[in-house]
């Protein structure tokens, strides 16, 4: 299992927007996530939460560009996390070994681009068709057959334009992604396994601070919710996380491979 520690470049990200602006700070954040064990660093430099104000793509690359040279000089393996097409082709041009999409893709002109390169490919799915996140009301029941009716579109499109299915790690999203119910993104870590089943492919969970596992009347207790998420999607057999805590998530799951006598695997 890959951990992606998320670092962002952002004002107004719902859990730590305004505290990476600066590319000092940003890169030294990225640093320590790589020290506590992250795989990858996923960067993003414009907030999808439903708050979030927009970001045009001239703006993001400029958030992003001194913060992915230092990190190529360092080798460290980027992802760039933007549902922008001109960000993406920009990305491309800098060799990023990941693209991450909330909206997996959406704008068949980038297709022979995506074709083109070596990138490998985080689709997710999302209730909203563009932009941020909204307030959707989807009923738990129908969410699954939503994400594999997504998906069996967007992989039989990249199929037609040539983007190898080698390069595609799948994310069926979470929270106010699939909807503002909760038991939406409990079903849906439920389903891991059906969903690596359906596609054969990698399979992404990014629940990290994710509203669906607050508790209004324990507040502080959000961090825990997060790691028991993580590692039951570990434990589904999830193949990469993307989490806001590299370190407590690295801990949480070498005592489990030290009490099991291996790693996490699906159950």
């Amino acid at each position: 299992m890959n951990i992606l520690g998320i670092v962002n470049i952002t004002t107004d990200s719902f859990s730590d927007g305004g505290q990476f602006l600066k590319a000092e700070a940003a890169l030294a954040h990225a640093r320590q996530l790589v020290t506590d064990g992250a795989a990858i660093l996923d960067l993003g430099a414009a907030a999808s939460n439903p708050k979030a104000e927009a970001v045009s793509p001239q703006t993001e690359i400029a958030r992003l560009a001194p913060v992915v040279v230092a990190l190529h000089a360092e080798a460290v393996p980027l992802s760039i996390d933007s549902f922008s097409p001109a960000v993406q082709a920009w990305a491309l041009d800098q060799g990023v070994a990941v693209l991450n999409d909330i909206h997996g893709f959406a704008h068949p002109e980038l297709y022979p681009r995506l074709a083109d390169s070596g990138a490998k490919l985080i689709v997710m799915h999302a209730v909203q068709t563009e932009g941020r996140a909204t307030v959707a009301d989807i009923p738990p029941e129908t969410i699954f057959q939503r994400v594999v009716d997504f998906f069996d579109a967007r992989l039989e499109a990249f199929e037609r334009a040539r983007i190898a299915s080698s390069r595609l790690i799948l994310d069926p999203g979470m929270g106010m992604f699939l909807s503002r119910q909760p038991q939406a993104s409990y079903e849906m870590l439920r389903r891991i396994p059906d969903l690596k089943r359906a596609f054969g492919l990698p399979v992404l969970i990014g629940v990290s601070r994710k509203s669906f596992l607050r508790n209004a009347r324990l507040p502080s207790a959000l961090p825990a919710a997060t790691l028991a998420a993580e590692v039951f999607a570990t434990s589904q057999g999830a193949d990469y996380i993307r989490t806001h805590d590299v370190a407590a998530l690295a801990a949480g799951l070498a005592v489990w491979a030290a009490a099991s006598g291996g790693p996490p695997t699906a159950i």
